[in-house]
């Protein structure tokens, strides 16, 4: 599966792991990168030093590629971006922010930079301040979300830019990948499958929650203040969106999702937790490895596009 996402980064599949806040540790993106696609950690709004010592382990635990996903709105993304610099990350993955003041030291360093966009002017954007390729995230996805969904985002970001672009949201396996080639896109990002995985170090109660969720039990808090976050269903949810319908303030909602997801994810709490997850967790059933979530990927999209001129 040679593409020119797999080219740039110098993997061996094109399948990006999404540098999920609380689940996207040293330990996930060492297992994804070990078993052929592209680990990351995510910096989240964790301070610097915790992120180079995130990266070390990484180092201690895999050779091959990994990266770094940084949220520039942190109030650590100068120290954070100052970091991967100097601990020479093969990647850095960007969202929540421009990051074209970092490009020259990121360059300097030999790290490509793929910024996470949700429209084809953002896209744009990056690419003009020098990102080496672009994820196109559609709706679909856990987390924080824009509004166009993955099948009409990526082949307009593609039509849009010259450099590879990674289609997120809304893939769970083979044919979720084989659609994105079709579309035009070079790879793809994946997060809630691999957050169902032995290796993500997460509380078996939200692994659980995601293999037992139906096609219906996403659900968007935050709408009306403009930062959409797709979750599943549970009784924070519930209250959130009631009181949100009832017109509360944007702090009061905020006050209801402190420390919702790090309570999902590390202490199981389902129900009042913030547990993030894309649409396509009633497509998840078991929890493997990384290791064979990666095999089965490649075997399915094989089947269905091996000798299609669709990747080398």
């Amino acid at each position: 599966m040679k593409t020119e996402l797999t080219t740039l980064l110098g993997i061996e599949y094109p399948i990006i792991q999404g540098g999920m806040a609380w689940v996207a540790e040293h330990r996930l993106a060492a297992a994804v990168s070990e078993a052929g696609g592209l680990g990351l950690i995510g910096a989240a709004n964790a301070p610097a030093e915790w992120v180079r010592d995130e990266i070390r382990k990484a180092k201690e635990l895999t050779d091959k590629p990994f990266g770094v996903n940084i949220m520039l709105m942190s109030p650590y993304a100068d120290e954070v971006a100052k970091v991967v610099a100097e601990e020479k990350v093969k990647v850095v993955t960007t969202g929540a922010g421009n990051p074209g003041k970092y490009m020259t030291m990121w360059k300097e360093a030999g790290i490509k930079v793929i910024p996470v966009v949700a429209s084809v002017a953002l896209a744009k954007m990056m690419v003009k301040a020098g990102a080496d390729a672009v994820v196109a995230e559609g709706t679909e996805s856990g987390g924080h979300i824009g509004e166009t969904t993955t099948m009409v985002l990526v082949p307009q970001v593609v039509d849009a830019v010259k450099v590879p672009v990674i289609a997120a949201g809304g893939i769970a396996d083979g044919r979720g990948i084989a659609a994105a080639f079709m579309l035009g896109a070079s790879g793809v990002q994946m997060g809630t499958r691999f957050v169902a995985t032995q290796d993500a170090v997460v509380h078996e109660n939200y692994k659980n929650y995601i293999v037992k969720a139906k096609d219906i039990d996403t659900r968007v808090t935050g709408r009306s203040g403009g930062h959409p976050v797709r979750v599943l269903r549970n009784e924070a949810t519930k209250k959130y969106l009631d009181m949100e319908k009832a017109g509360a303030t944007f702090e009061e909602l905020e006050m209801l999702t402190v420390g919702g997801l790090r309570k999902a994810v590390t202490e199981g709490d389902v129900r009042t937790g913030s547990v993030m997850s894309g649409q396509i967790a009633g497509m998840i059933k078991d929890i493997p490895t990384c290791k064979e979530v990666m095999e089965t990927l490649v075997a399915e999209t094989d089947a269905l596009l091996k000798g299609k001129g669709f990747y080398e």
